[in-house]
């Protein structure tokens, strides 16, 4: 289960955002959570888009699912990870997106209305 930090107010505490974003500050660990933005892997197939050994790629997902950022499934042997927060693909879609020098895109829900 991941750290729960709570806020005032029902507001995610500065504490709980700060944890997510240390967990996705490292280069594997956003390979991972691109892949899984697109839809469930297990670890060997994480291996091949991370470049690591099964160890390290674990590892790394235990990092991300410590932070709430991902959640696992088990199916007989093979265990399948996704996120648990969904917009964080959106988010990390936006960042390169912007850095390549094209617009940012938003899902409808955050666009202005009218």
């Amino acid at each position: 289960m991941y750290i729960g930090i709570t806020a005032d107010e029902g507001e995610p505490s500065v504490e709980m955002i700060e944890l997510v974003m240390k967990a996705l500050a490292h280069r594997s660990r956003l390979l991972i959570v691109q892949t899984i933005g697109r839809g469930e892997a297990c670890v060997s197939d994480l291996q091949l888009v991370v470049g690591s050994d099964m160890s390290t790629v674990s590892k790394h997902l235990t990092v991300l699912k410590s932070a709430g950022v991902v959640e696992d499934r088990k199916v007989g042997l093979q265990v399948f990870y996704r996120l648990r927060i969904p917009c964080i693909a959106d988010f990390v879609h936006c960042i390169g997106s912007v850095m390549a020098g094209l617009p940012a895109s938003l899902p409808p829900e955050f666009l202005p209305k009218g």
